[in-house]
């Protein structure tokens, strides 16, 4: 069974940087680094979408306000349902 590489965030962005230049390009870039284009591309759209809240790490996904306190009052509403059934 093989393990998981994992690469911290910064090693992620420096590698977006590098394939973006003109001089290196995604294809060669993953060749150099030893991972996927399709990596490098799926990183790429992810470091897009979320800007700097990309790569958290861990798997933890960064939230935003209103998405904390929907997290936060469907636990306190799973609490409640709990304490209703006891009685």
């Amino acid at each position: 069974m093989t393990t998981r590489k994992t690469y911290t965030a910064e090693f992620k962005r420096q590698a977006i940087e590098l394939a973006a230049r003109e001089d290196v390009g995604p294809i060669r870039a993953a060749r150099d680094l030893g991972i996927s284009t399709s990596v490098l591309y799926r990183r790429r759209l992810q470091a897009q979408k979320a800007g700097t809240a990309a790569f958290p790490g861990q798997g933890r996904v960064t939230l935003t306000p209103q998405e904390q306190e929907i997290q936060r009052l469907r636990k306190e509403n799973e609490i409640l349902r709990q304490e209703r059934e006891i009685l």
